[in-house]
């Protein structure tokens, strides 16, 4: 073995075991932060939540056709498109199959110029989105199932559009702390991803959101420290990990597309 693959595998075991370190601190520090955001929202600590309380989701919902016109045009492409297991690896606990597709535009910190600029328009469009924080296209193959599971930090609410929905409300949809929810084409839903959640698309259809992740409305001073630790998940090693994945996949796929 040459010094310098040496080196590489060496730097490899330096790089897995500082992202298990700083998980598990993550994870522990996060849990405290999240009951201190809880008693500083200002809104409910609840699973779903009025769209009709942001104001920006009108817009949203009356151009999603707009985004829906360059999403077609992705999705001429799908199997190219990363499993989001492949950028995010932590999801591997979720999928482990080619049913859970996704197109980031952006993600903590992290802008795919090259994805927004296939898609000009639906940029814009999730530029207006106070707070923003993660965008992508998540798109469910027939028959797929993500199992129950929680997100880490409840300083982020999640967004969902419905951009396309498969016309069975019976046989796709999400649950949310113990309550089902179903999507529909440009409407939205809004909802807390720290409370056990599922999705399912039991339909020989493709489903496809608009999936955002944006800032929890806080009083102060929780407000700025929420600021402070979602800059903190953006340089961590989980996230810096996932930007690196993204940008492999990306000079492929332009290699492929352009």
């Amino acid at each position: 073995m040459s010094e310098v693959t040496g080196l590489a595998r060496l730097w490899e075991q330096v790089w897995a075991k500082a992202y298990d370190v700083t998980n598990h601190v993550g994870d522990r520090l996060l849990k405290r932060v999240n009951r201190a955001i809880a008693r500083q929202s200002k809104l409910p600590d609840q699973p779903f939540y009025d769209p009709a309380d942001f104001p920006w989701i009108q817009h949203l919902e009356t151009n999603w056709k707009v985004m829906r016109v360059e999403l077609d045009r992705l999705l001429a492409h799908r199997d190219a498109l990363p499993n989001f297991q492949d950028i995010s690896t932590d999801q591997y606990n979720l999928t482990d199959d080619d049913n859970w597709k996704t197109y980031f535009f952006y993600g903590y910190g992290f802008r795919s110029d090259g994805n927004c600029a296939r898609c000009p328009d639906s940029t814009r469009l999730i530029e207006t989105i106070p707070g923003m924080e993660t965008a992508m296209f998540s798109i469910l193959a027939p028959g797929k199932r993500i199992p129950p599971h929680d997100g880490p930090y409840k300083g982020v609410l999640r967004y969902h559009l419905g951009l396309v929905v498969p016309d069975a409300p019976d046989r796709v949809g999400i649950s949310v702390g113990g309550e089902i929810a179903h999507w529909s084409e440009g409407r939205s839903l809004v909802f807390d991803d720290t409370y056990v959640h599922a999705a399912w698309n039991d339909t020989d259809e493709t489903r496809v959101v608009l999936f955002v992740d944006f800032v929890r409305p806080l009083r102060e001073p929780m407000r700025t420290l929420n600021a402070v630790m979602i800059k903190i998940i953006g340089w961590s090693p989980f996230v810096q990990d996932a930007k690196r994945r993204h940008r492999a996949w990306e000079r492929t796929f332009d290699q492929q597309f352009g």
